[in-house]
């Protein structure tokens, strides 16, 4: 007689971002900036902008982040570091964002 076969557990993505959201955040407050490493955070924020822009592609409007969940500050130099990644300048993005409307 065979054992009937359990169902393989899905992962939960979503709740295992914001885990991970949450312990970045503690690290932050303890200040332990090294919680995630380097090359870590990198993956996580290209694969964020890689989710967003899929999303917004595929017809959802939503912020990338939730209002007052990041400072003015954050939001800038966010920015500049992912312009400077995709060696990019900010008059790029406004001719970009004329153009699209975005």
């Amino acid at each position: 007689m065979s054992s009937p076969k359990r169902a393989a557990k899905k992962p939960d993505t979503s709740a295992d971002a914001k885990q991970l959201a949450a312990e970045i955040e503690r690290g932050i407050v303890d200040g332990r900036l090294d919680v995630v490493t380097t090359d870590a955070l990198q993956a996580l924020l290209a694969a964020a902008c890689r989710a967003y822009t899929a999303r917004i592609e595929a017809g959802e409007r939503f912020a990338p982040v939730a209002k007052n969940a990041v400072s003015a500050t954050d939001v800038m130099v966010t920015a500049s570091g992912l312009l400077r990644a995709a060696d990019l300048a900010v008059f790029e993005l406004g001719m970009w964002q004329g153009f699209t409307g975005r």
